[in-house]
């Protein structure tokens, strides 16, 4: 039977728009000049991650043969090479972006300078820096025919050098090293000369002192270029039964680090010999299209942390957190207030030590016994582990449901998990054939004879990091329907065979497809009863076919639709016939837009969920995710009114429309200029009870 066609961008094209826009950042002389280098960084990492991930998906496909076309819907070698054009697209863009903001830094007394244009007052500095940092940590590797190739890590920048005799200059040999940022930063900031500022990158240090390392074996360079070989990063976990999925996800983050190239990046100025000689070695000569020219440096990422410098006109400025008196100057602990009242906030414009406080309070609050939590990322320096752990100290029970499969951050959550469960904590390894991907805790207590919960429901991840530049929503409450539904998921992870009834959340892969799809067509039916029908959806993903083609159903059938989509946006806009009544909009500033919000008119009665989920066929089949309704008439206001600022915004906000452009929305005449996440401060500041 042959399959209903559904009118759709790929995933992926969509996803590199979106990255597209980060690069429109680095762009944008509105924003301070050192954040537009750090656009920069944040472009590459996402890049990296987008091979690591997402192409070698396709070139996995590919291998499948005609039976990919037929699982995939589309022919993933020609998406591939579609893929590739966008990417060489972007990189040109990118190297044009890097050589004028290098020349804005020149404007501002700021050099980034290599190892050919050092000043003498450096040279001395430089020598002694090479000697006491940087060459203990530096390991070369003379490529010998007659042994295997050395194996090249993902994620790491290498020097490949020529090197020359200085016998014979007709014997040639090559060799590596690996830059060594794991141990010393990557920018080196020399001593300031006349008021003016000089940077020089390890890459160029090493290149600076590379005959002195090669000259006692008789060698002198002859050049040395940048590589870096990105690997398929799939976390492969088999089926070993005798095995517990720690020990499966342990065995997979090994075979992982040896993964398939998917990607050789190189400095397109590297001769033809010293190109095809390595390509060979690493067997790629036969994947043209996974060997990429480069600029002269690689692993870019690193210019997410460029030093300040000392200059904050070039950073931005962001205000400090919004203060909020009636929890500041409680005499008693949050919780007794989350008792009688919902409380939302939304960060990182309050401060994530409310959320931290909450559970350090509970931690030694002796009307506490037990808390229950998810941990999907945590930060470094876990303050929430910290008071999980001290929780456990004072006698409190504590459950932490850790999943393990959480991207490139299994390492740590491993870590997490075995110091918790040290302390004496219960933990749950996640859900067999499920990501756990939900932001929950519950806090049981006893005061007399009364048993009371309160219950957290989020948008985003229990890291105090990430909360300081990812928009998020926590909600807490005390509503004791909710929080038996949040004791019923936990009692799903404890045992996965009780499912559990839900009466207030949304949970996913049980009951959050269907009751989306059920909202949807309730606007539907209003319409058609010529009452207003409208839905407003803001996610960082919509790519889910199905959701997608209801969607164009309520738009064909006069409910009005209003999107605001992050990164890959898989509905076309602007198709007549399908998406008349649909608009779309990404905001990219300095903050990551995290939250996922859900808005229903439902006749007047408008139901509001916050998620931890995108409309992704993932989240709504293949994860645990928890949307919560927000009671409160309060609250939806306030969540209502942050989302019309989103749509009225017209600056930072893109139209995505069908041609994937990314169009600025511009202000209209007589309009006053709205950057949304500017004025979500000056609101959310405004709304502050004052002292």
């Amino acid at each position: 039977m042959k399959k209903k066609f559904i009118p759709h961008i790929n995933r992926e094209i969509s996803w590199l728009s979106f990255n597209e826009r980060v690069l429109q950042e680095a762009e944008d002389k509105r924003n301070p000049l050192l954040e537009r280098l750090r656009f920069l960084g944040i472009f590459s990492n996402n890049r990296d991650e987008f091979y690591r991930v997402r192409v070698a998906t396709v070139k996995r496909l590919i291998k499948l043969g005609h039976r990919a076309i037929d699982i995939y819907g589309e022919d993933p070698q020609v998406l591939l090479k579609q893929l590739q054009n966008k990417v060489l697209a972007q990189q040109q863009k990118f190297d044009e972006l890097y050589l004028q903001i290098l020349e804005e830094l020149k404007q501002n007394d700021i050099f980034i300078v290599n190892e050919k244009e050092i000043l003498p007052e450096h040279e001395n500095f430089l020598t002694q820096f090479f000697h006491n940092e940087v060459m203990p940590s530096l390991f070369p590797i003379l490529i010998d025919n007659k042994k295997p190739f050395p194996f090249l890590k993902d994620k790491y920048g290498y020097l490949y050098i020529k090197l020359i005799s200085q016998q014979n200059p007709s014997q040639i040999k090559y060799a590596l090293i690996e830059v060594p940022t794991k141990v010393l930063s990557r920018f080196v900031i020399l001593p300031s000369s006349k008021n003016k500022k000089y940077i020089i990158l390890l890459d160029d240090v090493i290149r600076y002192n590379l005959d002195e390392i090669f000259s006692v074996f008789g060698f002198k360079c002859a050049g040395a270029y940048n590589i870096k070989l990105t690997r398929d990063a799939e976390l492969e976990i088999d089926n070993d039964l005798s095995e517990s999925i720690l020990e499966k996800v342990s065995k997979g983050l090994k075979d992982r680090q040896k993964g398939k190239p998917v990607r050789f990046v190189y400095d397109k100025e590297m001769p033809q010999d010293m190109l095809y000689f390595i390509t060979k070695k690493l067997g790629m000569n036969d994947v043209k299209d996974s060997i990429i020219p480069g600029g002269r440096y690689h692993n870019f990422k690193d210019f997410i942390n460029f030093p300040t410098l000392d200059m904050p006109h070039l950073t931005f400025q962001n205000p400090p957190p919004i203060s909020i008196p009636e929890l500041d100057h409680l005499n008693t602990p949050i919780i007794d207030l989350i008792l009688k009242k919902d409380l939302l906030f939304h960060f990182p414009y309050h401060s994530y030590n409310y959320l931290i406080k909450i559970l350090q309070e509970a931690s030694i609050d002796p009307r506490i016994h037990s808390i229950s939590i998810t941990l999907y990322r945590l930060a470094e320096s876990s303050r929430i582990a910290n008071a999980l752990i001290n929780a456990i100290k004072n006698g409190k029970k504590v459950t932490a449901v850790v999943e393990l499969q959480a991207r490139f951050d299994e390492e740590h959550n491993i870590y997490w998990a075995e110091k918790l469960k040290e302390e004496g904590a219960e933990i749950i390894y996640g859900v067999r054939g499920l990501k756990v991907h939900s932001k929950l805790f519950l806090i049981e207590g006893k005061y007399k004879n009364s048993h009371f919960k309160i219950a957290h429901i989020g948008t985003g991840n229990f890291n105090e990091k990430t909360a300081r530049v990812y928009t998020d929503i926590s909600l807490l409450t005390a509503h004791k329907g909710i929080c038996k539904d949040v004791e019923s998921v936990f009692q799903f992870y404890r045992d996965n065979l009780k499912i559990g009834h839900y009466n207030h959340l949304i949970v996913s892969p049980f009951n959050m497809r269907k009751e989306f799809i059920r909202l949807i067509h309730k606007e539907i039916k209003n319409a058609k009863k010529g009452l207003k029908a409208e839905i407003t959806l803001k996610l960082n993903n919509l790519v889910d076919k199905e959701m997608i083609n209801h969607l164009y159903h309520a738009s064909q059938n006069g409910v009005k639709i209003n999107l605001i989509v992050r990164s890959a946006c898989s509905l076309v806009t602007e198709l007549p016939g399908y998406s008349d009544n649909i608009k779309a909009y990404s905001i990219v500033d300095k903050y990551l837009e995290h939250a996922r919000i859900f808005i229903f008119h439902n006749g007047g009665n408008e139901k509001i969920y916050i998620s931890s989920a995108d409309w992704m066929t993932r989240n709504l089949d293949h994860r645990s995710e928890v949307a919560v309704p927000v009671y409160n008439e309060q609250l939806k206001k306030i969540i209502k009114d942050l989302v019309q600022i989103q749509l009225s915004g017209n600056q930072k906000v893109r139209i995505i429309d069908r041609h994937q452009t990314n169009q600025y929305k511009q202000p209209q005449p007589g309009e006053s200029i709205i950057r949304v996440q500017e004025k979500t401060y000056e609101y959310l500041h405004h709304l502050a009870p004052k002292k």
